[in-house]
């Protein structure tokens, strides 16, 4: 089963935005995560109807961030991409007749519920700004690194 990566690609584009000293098109962020430019202003709509980020057309035009990244949290982020499932796991049957299968989903169900609200309560901590602050860290204590990072 394929992983749900959309919150990944969210933030990894955020980041980027952040760190531009100029607007980006589709097509450079499409770049950055090896996807094409259809997917990107599909994702990125969602956050600029959020507010998250803006965009403009024509020449010199693209993304940009529009939030403080102080304000919004990675859980702020997940909630804008649809609060996709968190595990790929699931109950072989929803409404199982078997007593067995039913005790077996009473206690998965309760463990996914469980682990999903923790992560859930767990992004709610985290802003983007503090995801903005450790890649500063790691990009000034990288080796190679240039004035900019494109990758």
């Amino acid at each position: 089963m394929k992983r749900d990566s959309r919150l990944s690609s969210v933030l990894h584009l955020l980041l980027h935005l952040a760190h531009s000293e100029r607007a980006l098109t589709s097509e450079e962020l499409a770049g950055y995560l090896h996807s094409n430019a259809a997917v990107v202003r599909r994702e990125l709509g969602r956050l600029r109807k959020l507010g998250y980020v803006s965009s403009n057309k024509g020449h010199g035009g693209g993304w940009a961030v529009s939030c403080d990244l102080a304000k919004v949290t990675l859980r702020d982020v997940y909630d804008a991409v649809g609060a996709p499932d968190v595990f790929a796991m699931g109950n072989r049957t929803a409404r199982p007749e078997c007593l067995v299968e039913l005790a077996v989903n009473e206690a998965l169900d309760s463990a996914f519920e469980q682990a999903q609200s923790l992560l859930i309560a767990k992004l709610s901590t985290i802003s983007l700004a503090e995801l903005s602050a450790d890649f500063n860290r790691r990009f000034e204590a990288h080796p190679k690194r240039s004035r900019i990072h494109g990758h």
